[in-house]
């Protein structure tokens, strides 16, 4: 059978977990790579061995024998690019956020249905084995009814800066690029319960903290000190209907000892913690037990996570599986985000 040829948008850092994961594929080639700096694109085609270059997407999507594509560009860009990516005919990785606003997901929504293929967003965290396997944990009851979860990605040192630190690009912060994630991953475990209300704090108090010696972190490509207009800190109390609750914070800058990253849950039969490492809490004869999974990776494997997500992406276009991360989930999640923020402009509860 010949191999379902696959392109990627944008490639900047997070395509390279994108093309080694379809490299690895045996069902795909990696037929074309698109971005604004054609050096750029040109390297990474050289590296995955793709025959196609371009520096406008249009052109790309007007290849009839593109299969799918994966979208890994600036926030502001995923909307306009999967609606136009969908409308020719192609299947859609697209990474997380789905975009910038909750009129923007609706229009991409509308796309999917109108097109009939297939948009997957890039949660890529629902993917990862340990994910997989709290939920069937969940699934067969042995927390029984979850009515709290806490999540935290706080980084005391960790503003990657250029279009990460553009609010007109990305939209936002630590809650829309590391905030989504988590934020995500506990709706997801929890059964993806109906918000009811979001109340919310954001600050930017401590700006980008360039000042900082010795200590190093991850900056973008376009990284410049001088240029900083997100937020550092966002905390919510998410409110469902079912009457549960999901307490976040997250930070790119943090007066904080050390960076910290933990999803728990909390059920009427049992706890469980997916990060820092899964555990699962339970009782038996009357006695609390802290239970560990014996797993390959006790935490996140992300080179492992984003090859299980592109695996399943290809399954899905072929009708072997559903995508667990329909385009129904990131409407619904772009409504919690958008929701914390305007409930920190507003300084009042929103209503969803």
């Amino acid at each position: 059978m010949s191999k379902l040829k696959i392109a990627v948008i944008g490639a900047g850092s997070i395509s390279d977990f994108h093309l080694q994961a379809y490299d690895s594929n045996p069902e795909v080639e990696i037929y074309a790579i698109c971005d604004l700096n054609e050096a750029r694109a040109q390297e990474a085609a050289k590296k995955y061995n793709a025959t196609h270059v371009f520096t406008d997407y249009k052109e790309l999507l007007a290849l009839p024998e593109i299969h799918s594509v994966s979208i890994c560009t600036w926030n502001d860009t995923h909307a306009e690019i999967s609606i136009a990516a969908l409308d020719a005919g192609k299947n859609v990785l697209c990474e997380k956020p789905l975009c910038q606003t909750v009129e923007d997901a609706l229009e991409v929504e509308k796309a999917v249905h109108r097109s009939g293929k297939l948009l997957q967003v890039g949660f890529v965290r629902r993917y990862s084995d340990n994910a997989q396997i709290l939920k069937k944990f969940i699934d067969e009851g042995e927390l029984g009814e979850i009515y709290y979860a806490k999540a935290s990605c706080l980084r005391r040192l960790g503003n990657p800066g250029g279009w990460f630190a553009d609010v007109d690009r990305s939209g936002g912060g630590p809650l829309i690029d590391i905030g989504v994630h988590i934020i995500d991953i506990s709706w997801y475990l929890m059964g993806k319960p109906k918000v009811k209300t979001v109340s919310a704090n954001v600050s930017n108090r401590l700006g980008n903290r360039a000042n900082i010696r010795n200590l190093s972190f991850y900056q973008a490509a376009d990284y410049d000190a001088n240029k900083n207009t997100v937020e550092d800190m966002a905390n919510a109390l998410i409110r469902f209907e079912n009457g549960a609750s999901l307490l976040v914070d997250v930070s790119f800058t943090l007066h904080a000892k050390q960076d910290e990253t933990s999803v728990r849950l909390y059920g009427d039969k049992g706890g469980a913690e997916l990060e820092p490492e899964i555990s699962l809490i339970g009782e038996k004869f009357d006695t609390i037990l802290n239970m560990t999974p014996q797993v390959d990776f006790k935490s996140l494997d992300f080179a492992g996570s984003f090859r299980n997500e592109v695996n399943h992406f290809i399954d899905s276009t072929q009708g072997r599986k559903e995508t667990l991360s329909p385009v129904e989930d990131g409407v619904e999640i772009m409504k919690i985000l958008c929701a914390i923020y305007e409930s920190a402009r507003e300084g009042r509860e929103i209503s969803l």
